[in-house]
């Protein structure tokens, strides 16, 4: 792949920089051991979450992250037969903080850094961010927040103010972008729509026969220009000559 016409590139945080299943299957045991319930698998739960995560953000599309997880807790318990309460809805709220990096991120992050402006264009509420981006290792260049934007991906306005203020603040056209994501869903569709270049950091296999993880499906295969099993193999392909 060429990289010449790129100065930017723009990543999904959370499932490309962030290992948001793990953090939340970790954040779903309080729940499940409150229920002393050992029946529901990670793959279970994380195809609930999908669903039900995207159609929260759907309905309130200006609620702040935190409070979308909430929601989305509270429906999970119901979709399961469980008991929960405000204490443990609240806590999965909170829980963006806790959810780990992908051990390769960070230092991929110090080596595309070098050669790229590098923006972030996430589904989070800022200070959810701000908390993981003590885990990434740089500074990021623009950070635009579902909090900021009012709406979620793959609310087309995402990529819209994103486009527009690299054009404002940078004097970067769309040209010069190339998006960087995991999820087919929330980035990879509303990329090709807006007329994005997009790569694919592919961390749950799909092209392999994957699961789809916690990640809604898209409503057909978007097109990228090029895939990565991870984030180490693409900052060793993005910045090498």
């Amino acid at each position: 792949m060429d990289f010449s016409p790129y100065r930017v590139l723009s990543f999904d945080c959370y499932g490309t920089l962030i290992d948001w299943e793990s953090g939340i299957w970790d954040a779903f045991q309080p729940l499940l051991m409150a229920n002393g319930r050992d029946d529901i698998s990670r793959p279970a739960l994380l195809e609930a979450f999908a669903q039900i995560e995207s159609t929260v953000e759907a309905q309130h599309p200006t609620l702040p992250y935190d409070e979308v997880l909430k929601i989305v807790h509270a429906r999970l318990a119901e979709h399961f037969g469980l008991r929960t309460d405000d204490a443990l809805n609240d806590d999965f709220g909170a829980s963006v903080a806790h959810w780990p990096a992908f051990p390769d991120t960070a230092q991929a992050l110090r080596l595309l850094k070098k050669r790229y402006r590098l923006v972030i264009l996430s589904n989070v509420h800022r200070a959810g961010f701000a908390a993981s981006n003590r885990k990434l290792g740089v500074a990021f260049d623009a950070i635009y927040t579902a909090q900021d934007i009012g709406s979620y991906k793959p609310d087309p306005a995402n990529f819209r103010h994103m486009l527009a203020h690299l054009k404002k603040d940078f004097g970067i056209p769309k040209e010069a972008v190339l998006h960087v994501a995991q999820s087919l869903f929330h980035d990879h569709a509303p990329a090709n729509a807006a007329g994005i270049a997009n790569v694919w950091i592919d961390r749950q296999n799909l092209s392999h026969g994957g699961g789809w993880g916690a990640t809604a499906k898209p409503g057909a295969m978007p097109k990228v220009l090029a895939t990565w099993p991870d984030m180490a193999s693409f900052a060793r392909a993005a910045t090498a000559g």
